[in-house]
């Protein structure tokens, strides 16, 4: 007989299954089962959701039994409900974006099927995304240049658009530019020259040679800007002024004729004459404008880059601070610090710093970096600022602020997954490496350190995902419901820490539950909500990459 051979294991005939865990085996099966369809059908769901906001749905003409005509996107549809005695009931209905809020007052309109009496998809029914004022539903009638009709006719009017609406939209957009960011630019160099002024005044009197330079350097700076103003000032008089005039006239359902300027049209498409190559062009458009551009419309419209960039930069920079004090931390807690009653309280203090509220981190962070550190700051360094405007520079939320307490609130997740990742790596190196005549920081550097870092990178990973979907502490440290100049600019240095910024889960919010137009904002939320956890997907996927390549590197020296 081979005693090689391992003994079989032999059940109990009397055992029942319980005995053996086989129930509870299929119970945690079925547990992961669960929470695994849950998580993929809420992504997917919210990817779908997400993604199809800016198909291009068909304009449907509803004529309705009381005369009224509607035109307008489909955007759901209920079965009828039976009334009870809870509840109110109604027939089949659909919900309709009507896309004529000038003149009904609504957005959408909620119309019973059974006061339908006939739909049609009229060829020529255009959606106009305005600048402002929202959508609007129409026929094309006229288009006019002044008093001139140079097109009349759906068909005319249509083509005379294609032909004249990009020149227009790129004069107004160049007209914008130079209002947002040359005469921003000018704005803040005679700023700083006045709070130059204020300085010299503040360090060695309002009398003296440096001051009296510094007000000399400011007049001239004025003169200069000035002549540099009224350039600006005819520049744009010359593109508003070939933009004024051009106008299209639309036929709305209820008979009237809605105006619209050329230069306030974002982007006009007729849905129910789009090609799929068409529609797939509009598509990729839209979704263009909605990653590069600012917000419109109270962020309900428009693009999301200001959230997106503040988001990005605020991990980031969260991610610099957490990681060297996290690791830090965790290094002297496993491997410097001996085991006692002080040691073990720290332990329990960091985990139960884990479950505190992430507002109560706001609170604190508003308190003492906006209201201590900051108000130091402002004034040791910035006290002309304080002087000459009364506004603080770093006494307010900003970037940097918002980094640094979210960095507080992650830190616990970092510590234990480094001490974890320290507490794997295997004492038999250390004891290998104090073999060798290496010292403890020696041994720690070169041998636990690199072997840890996989483990250190899945905690830094976890507090980026936690970090970058926090709503709560940021409302009190800086984040903006609009703030559309970014806290960069081409100076030393490049980014402001102490400006305020948007973040792309502070704008879920604001768009979900702040719009004054609800139903056209609900889309929108799940197309910020899906940017959003593809964002933090896409961090995380870069975090486990460098991971990965860690892992391959030192797995293979270990024993």
């Amino acid at each position: 007989m081979n005693s090689d051979r391992p003994a079989r294991r032999i059940r109990s005939g009397h055992a029942t299954l319980t005995a053996h865990g086989e129930p509870w085996v299929w119970l945690t099966a079925a547990s992961l089962a669960i929470a695994i369809a849950m998580i993929v059908g809420l992504l997917v769901f919210i990817a779908f959701r997400g993604l199809s906001t800016f198909w291009p749905v068909p304009l449907e003409r509803l004529t309705l039994a009381d005369g009224r005509a509607v035109l307008g996107e489909v955007t759901d549809r209920e079965a009828a409900v039976t009334a009870t005695s809870q509840a109110v009931g109604h027939p089949a209905r659909r919900l309709v974006r009507t896309g004529d809020f000038d003149g009904t007052g609504n957005h959408y309109e909620w119309i019973d099927d059974t006061a339908i009496t006939e739909t049609s998809r009229p060829e020529w029914a255009t959606v106009v995304e305005r600048v402002e004022a929202g959508r609007l539903h129409g026929v094309p009638k006229r288009m006019l240049h002044g008093t001139e009709v140079v097109a009349e006719g759906p068909e005319a009017v249509w083509a005379a658009y294609l032909k004249e609406h990009d020149a227009v939209r790129t004069r107004a957009l160049r007209a914008q530019r130079i209002d947002k960011r040359d005469r921003g630019e000018l704005q803040r160099r005679l700023r700083a020259a006045r709070l130059a002024v204020v300085q010299a005044g503040l360090d060695a009197g309002p009398a003296s040679e440096r001051a009296v330079a510094a007000e000399a350097r400011e007049r001239a700076l004025a003169e200069e800007i000035a002549i540099l103003d009224v350039a600006l000032d005819e520049e744009t008089a010359r593109l508003r002024g070939a933009n004024d005039g051009w106008a299209i006239e639309f036929e709305t359902p209820s008979g009237g004729v809605a105006a619209v300027p050329l230069d306030g049209i974002v982007r006009a498409w007729q849905p129910n004459r789009l090609a799929l190559g068409e529609s797939l062009s509009l598509y990729f458009s839209r979704w263009g404008e909605f990653l590069v551009d600012d917000p419109r419309e109270a962020n309900s419209a428009g693009g999301v880059f200001p959230a997106i960039w503040g988001t990005v930069t605020m991990t980031l920079i969260m991610a610099l601070f957490v990681a060297p004090f996290g690791v830090l931390a965790a290094l002297y807690l496993r491997e410097y610090a001996g085991r006692g009653p002080i040691t073990t309280a720290v332990r329990v203090a960091i985990n139960n710093l884990a479950g505190v509220p992430s507002i109560v981190y706001g609170a604190f962070g508003l308190g003492f970096f906006c209201y201590v550190l900051g108000a130091g700051i402002d004034d040791l360094f910035f006290k002309a600022s304080l002087v000459a405007d009364g506004q603080p520079t770093f006494g307010t939320g900003g970037l940097l602020w918002a980094s640094l307490t979210l960095a507080l609130l992650t830190l616990p997740v970092v510590i234990v997954a480094t001490e974890e990742a320290l507490s794997a790596v295997p004492n038999s190196m250390r004891e290998g490496s104090y073999a060798c005549g290496a010292g403890k920081w020696q041994t720690i550097r070169r041998i636990v350190l690199p072997r840890a870092l996989p483990g250190i990178m899945t905690g830094l990973i976890l507090a980026m995902a936690r970090g970058a979907g926090e709503v709560a502490p940021l409302m009190l440290v800086g984040v903006k419901k609009l703030a559309l100049d970014l806290p960069v600019d081409g100076t030393f240095p490049f980014i402001h820490p102490e400006r305020e910024f948007m973040h792309l889960a502070y704008l879920i919010y604001d768009v979900g539950f702040q719009s004054p137009n609800s139903q056209a904002a609900r889309p929108m939320v799940f197309t910020i909500t899906f940017l959003l956890v593809a964002i933090i997907a896409l961090l995380n996927v870069a975090a486990i990459w460098l991971r990965s390549r860690l892992r391959r590197r030192f797995v293979a020296q270990q024993f």
